[in-house]
């Protein structure tokens, strides 16, 4: 068995044309999931980079782990003290190290594990090629790399390779010769309206429209297709066409490296899994070119597995997160799983292309580098609870309808307690389950959320000093947006230099 996962990080399944999006923008991936098994509800429990990969590769939520963030303690796993063994659960228990156990050669294309200092993330991997500038490589870096080693060893059998792209990510940088692709087609509709952009303009918080570099609005002549703030649609466009790009961009290379298997006379044999870290919010919550929040937008990713013998065509709506891939591969496999997974296996449904499956009830998902969040993912819903607001002064509450209201611009908390009520029950049910497994077989007790309040706040929104709070309310006040600083000089004013 060969199993080529693509991990194009920064991805909404939304703006892939098998998902429904009206631009041209994933031509190769739509032909391969027409071969294969797309997952329309797939969720990465911890949010984002760093916390989802570590989900995927542990087999386990960040709550466990301790790794919910991209700094301080919650940067880190928990160490596992007197209990742990000569090589430890993070390594021995790793998804890529059980492929490693059952013979397969494993190789990583990524800089992942330097980017985050996380070497975990290359617990397994055999042979590694860090294409070395942390993330901020292009597509022209990588795929050299991956042709040269699917010339020399497409054909062998028995490997696994993870190739990370990074072309969709902040600063939008997909190569100038690609030119404007999409200067004909129109903005998704909901975001070419003036209107929403006055209204967003006076929205406060990091990476919202007049600040999409987080804090301020500068820009970078490196990458041209990246604005610095959204006051007009062509501004808006700019942005939109930079993140499409982009994805194209990535698409681009998934059909090289179809070509390259097609060269080796071993497509057809070779499972293909297209996948994402994260998404990307833009315009939803009023956060433009940002994965910072829990919610539906920042937390569902492309699931695509095209598998040798599989189902074709079909179309899978259950809700599952990225850490159940784990326990699905060693099904497909036929292999044991390590115990501490907290996975559910969906390989009937990649195999019998059975989509009847409904997954899972629901869904828990939780973000803490930007702000401190978890929420509930059911039926048409999101319930959101904020406990840290990352600067953005969302209520302890919100609830969406993700039917009528997709891209979350109508909180429904106000006139629907009583889904408000079911969420936080559904959230408590699933905190106590956490921390009795923790307690069963955790080194601690800890909460990482609360960990990360104590330590000052979310990395990239620390309330405690040095935080960026004090010039950024100098700012608001400065761009006619002072009543915002007002309510957040208020909220924060312990934690604010006296003036």
């Amino acid at each position: 068995m060969r199993i080529l996962y693509i991990d194009i990080d920064t991805t909404r399944p939304d703006h892939f044309g098998c998902y429904g999006y009206h631009r041209n923008t994933s031509p190769a991936i739509d032909a391969i999931a027409k071969e294969g098994v797309r997952f329309t509800n797939c969720y990465t429990p911890d949010a984002p980079c760093l916390p989802s990969r570590a989900a995927l590769y542990t087999g386990r939520f960040g709550i466990q782990t301790g790794l919910v963030g991209h700094g301080g303690t919650a940067g880190d796993h928990k160490i596992e003290g007197p209990g742990r063994g000569f090589r430890g659960t993070y390594e021995d228990d790793a998804v890529v190290r059980q492929l490693q156990k059952l013979g397969y050669h494993t190789v990583c294309m990524s800089p992942f594990g330097q980017r985050h200092g996380s070497m975990w993330f290359y617990a397994g991997f055999q042979e590694i090629h860090n294409t070395g500038q942390g993330g901020m490589e292009s597509a022209e870096k990588v795929m050299p790399i991956a042709e040269d080693w699917f010339r020399r060893n497409a054909a062998k059998d028995n490997w696994f390779l993870h190739v990370n792209l990074w072309d969709p990510h902040t600063p939008y940088r997909a190569p100038e010769s690609l030119g404007e692709p999409f200067k004909n087609d129109p903005l998704p509709k909901w975001l070419d309206d003036d209107a929403l952009i006055t209204r967003h303009n006076k929205v406060v918080g990091p990476h919202t429209s007049m600040e999409i570099s987080m804090y301020d609005d500068r820009e970078n002549p490196r990458f041209p297709r990246h604005p610095g703030k959204i006051t007009d649609r062509a501004s808006m466009r700019k942005l939109i066409d930079g993140y499409d790009t982009g994805i194209l961009y990535s698409d681009q290379q998934v059909a090289r490296l179809v070509a390259l298997l097609k060269e080796a006379g071993v497509y057809e044999d070779t499972a293909i899994i297209i996948s994402s870290d994260h998404g990307e919010n833009l315009g939803e919550l009023g956060i433009y070119a940002e994965h910072g929040t829990a919610d539906n937008i920042t937390c569902r990713i492309p699931m695509i597995i095209k598998w040798p013998g599989g189902a074709k065509g079909k179309v899978a709506e259950g809700l599952h997160y990225n850490l159940d891939w784990g326990p699905t591969l060693m099904d497909l496999l036929k292999a044991p799983k390590p115990e501490v997974w907290q996975g559910q296996s969906y390989a009937s449904t990649i195999l019998t292309g059975n989509v009847s499956d409904a997954g899972r009830d629901y869904l828990v998902l939780s973000q803490c580098a930007h702000v401190c969040q978890r929420s509930v993912r059911w039926d048409r819903w999101l319930y959101m609870r904020t406990y840290h607001d990352g600067f953005h002064l969302f209520p302890q509450e919100m609830l969406f309808d993700l039917i009528a209201d997709p891209h979350e611009q109508n909180d429904l908390a106000d006139k629907h307690p009583e889904l408000c009520r079911e969420g936080a029950w559904r959230l408590s049910n699933w905190q106590d389950e956490q921390m009795q497994t923790m307690a069963a077989r955790g080194p601690d007790v800890i909460d990482p959320l609360w960990t990360v309040i104590r330590e000052g706040g979310p990395f990239h929104a620390r309330h405690a000093a040095p935080s960026p709070l004090p010039a950024y309310l100098k700012r608001l006040e400065a761009t006619g947006r002072g009543e915002g600083a007002r309510q957040l000089r208020q909220k924060y004013a312990r934690f604010l230099p006296q003036e």
